[in-house]
C-alpha cells in the first residue's frame, strides 16, 4: 500500500523532529528485524538438529539446521529486489511497515511450529520455508530503513545518523541473545519440550512497539520529490543492472563485515559449545560483544564523516583479518573470559568497524529513483555470499579437519575481498543525493564544505 501522503517538513526544529524520529525508526525497526532473523541462528545452533532433524549424527543435524539458516540468506535478495521495486516505486515507509509485519509474522509461526516428532518430513520443510520468508522481509527492511535515515539527514552527518539503523544489528543480537540466555537455563528437556519457543512468541511484543514507531514517520523529502516530478523508475532493476559496476562493488565491500558477523555470533555458538563451553558462557560472550558494538558503530560512523567511509571500512577489514587467529585461538583456550576477549575483538570491534560506515556508503552510491533496489541488491547480495554459507561452510570444515583454522581462513579472506573491493569504490562522503541513476560513486569535491 503506498504511504500517505504528508507533506515534508517546512521548519528547521520539524525537520530536526522528523529526523530524529526516522533514526529511531530505523534503530528500533532494524533492532526488531534482526532480533527475529537471529534468534533463528541462536536456537538453530541450539536445538534445531535434534528437533527437526532427529536421527542424524550431531554434526550432521547442525549443518542442516545451518542449511535453513542459509535459505533466509539466500532470500534476502530477493527481498531486496521485490520491496527496492515497490519502495522505489511507491514509496518507503509503506514497505517498512510490510517488512516488519512479514517478519514478526513469520517469527510468530515458526514459535508455534510441529516439530519432525509430530508431523514428520513436513516440519523441516515448513521451517525452511518459514526462513525464506524471514529472508525475503529482512531483505527489503535494511535498504529501506537505511535510506529513509539517510534521505532526511543533513550532508555533513549522514555517517552518524545512518549508524542508528546499523545499530539495529547488535540491538537486535543483544535481546535475541538476552531471550535465549533466560530460556536455557531451563532443564534442557523443557528447553526442548517449549521453552525454544518462547524467543519467537515474544516477537509479536517488539513487532507493536515497531509498528507504532514507524507508523509516525513522513516519507522520505528526497522520494517524494521524485514523485511530485513523475521521475521514478518503472523497472529500478533493470536501471541498476545496466550499469552492474555499483552493485558488484556493493556487495563485495559488505562481504567482510557479514563473515565475521555470522562466524563470531551464530556459528561461534555451535562451535564453543562443541569444544566444552557451557551455553550461557559462550550468550554472555556475545551480550558483551554486542554491548561493545552499540558503541563502535556510532564512533566509526561519525569517524568515516570527518576522514572519509574508504579508510575506515578499510581499517576494520585489515584489523579483522589481522585477528582471525588469534581470536580462534582464544576460544580454543576454553576460558570463559578469554572468549569473551576474542568475541569482543572480533565482532565488536572489527567487524563493526567495517559495519558502521556501510549504510551511508551504499545508499550513497545510488541515485534517488533506484536507491533502494540498488544498496538492498547489493547489501543483501554481500549478506548471502559473507553470511548465508559461511556457517555451514566452517561446520563442514571444522568437522573434517578437528580445527578451528578453516574458521580463521574464513574470515581472513572475507576480509580481504572487502579491503581489495574498498580501493576500487571512490570516497562518498562529501557527495550530494542527487537524482542521478545509479552510479559507483561520487568522488569528493569542493562544492559542499566541510
Amino acid at each position: 500500500m503506498p504511504s500517505s501522503p504528508v507533506a515534508p517538513p517546512s521548519s528547521a526544529a520539524e525537520r530536526t523532529r522528523q529526523l530524529r524520529l526516522v533514526a529511531a525508526s530505523g534503530l528500533l525497526g532494524t533492532a526488531v528485524e534482526f532480533y527475529d532473523f537471529l534468534v533463528y541462528g541462536t536456537v538453530a545452533a541450539l536445538v534445531f538438529g535434534e528437533l527437526f532433524f532427529p536421527g542424524a549424527d550431531p554434526a550432521v543435524g547442525t549443518i542442516a539446521a545451518f542449511g535453513t539458516f542459509a535459505a533466509g540468506y539466500v532470500a534476502r535478495p530477493l527481498g531486496g529486489i521485490l520491496f527496492g521495486h515497490f519502495g522505489d516505486r511507491l514509496g518507503r515507509k509503506s514497505m517498512l511497515l510490510l517488512t516488519m509485519g512479514l517478519m514478526g509474522g513469520a517469527s510468530f509461526l515458526i514459535g508455534l511450529l510441529p516439530t519432525y516428532d509430530t508431523i514428520g518430513v513436513w516440519a523441516p520443510v515448513l521451517l525452511i520455508a518459514l526462513r525464506v520468508v524471514q529472508g525475503v522481509a529482512i531483505g527489503g527492511e535494511w535498504g529501506g530503513a537505511t535510506l529513509m535515515v539517510v534521505e532526511h539527514a543533513g550532508e555533513r552527518r549522514r555517517g552518524l545518523w545512518s549508524s542508528f539503523t546499523q545499530m539495529g544489528a547488535p540491538l537486535g543480537s543483544l535481546l535475541s541473545t538476552a531471550v535465549v540466555a533466560y530460556v536455557v537455563t531451563l532443564p534442557k528437556d523443557d528447553f526442548a519440550a517449549w521453552g525454544w519457543r518462547v524467543p519467537f512468541l515474544f516477537s509479536v511484543a517488539l513487532l507493536g512497539v515497531g509498528l507504532f514507531v514507524r507508523l509516525k514517520v513522513v516519507e522520505s523529502p528526497l522520494f517524494a520529490e521524485v514523485k511530485k516530478d513523475r521521475a521514478e523508475s518503472r523497472l529500478p532493476i533493470l536501471d541498476v543492472l545496466r550499469n552492474p559496476r555499483p552493485v558488484l562493488l556493493a556487495c563485495g565491500v559488505g562481504i567482510g563485515a557479514f563473515t565475521a558477523q555470522s562466524l563470531l555470533t551464530s556459528y561461534m555458538i555451535a562451535y564453543a559449545t562443541g569444544i566444552g563451553y557451557a551455553r550461557p558462557q559462550v550468550l554472555n560472550a556475545l551480550t558483551v560483544s554486542a554491548c561493545v558494538a552499540l558503541v563502535v558503530l556510532p564512533c566509526a560512523s561519525a569517524l568515516s564523516d570527518r576522514i572519509g567511509r574508504r579508510p575506515v571500512v578499510l581499517a576494520g577489514a585489515i584489523a579483522s583479518a589481522a585477528l582471525a587467529f588469534p581470536v580462534l585461538a582464544l576460544v580454543d583456550s576454553k576460558s570463559p573470559g578469554l572468549l569473551i576477549l576474542a568475541v569482543v575483538l572480533g565482532h565488536g570491534i572489527a567487524q563493526s568497524t567495517m559495519y558502521g560506515p556501510l549504510g551511508a556508503l551504499l545508499t550513497e552510491m545510488f541515485g534517488t529513483k533506484v536507491r533502494y533496489t540498488g544498496a538492498s541488491l547489493g547489501y543483501q547480495g554481500a549478506t548471502l555470499v559473507g553470511a548465508g554459507f559461511s556457517p555451514m561452510i566452517a561446520g563442514s570444515l571444522v568437522a573434517g579437519s578437528g580445527t578451528s583454522t578453516p574458521v580463521a581462513l574464513l574470515l581472513c579472506g572475507g576480509a580481504a575481498v572487502t579491503a581489495v573491493t574498498v580501493c576500487f569504490v571512490r570516497e562518498t562522503n562529501r557527495s550530494t543525493l542527487d537524482d542521478s541513476t545509479a552510479r559507483p560513486s561520487v568522488p569528493r569535491t569542493e562544492e559542499i564544505s566541510a
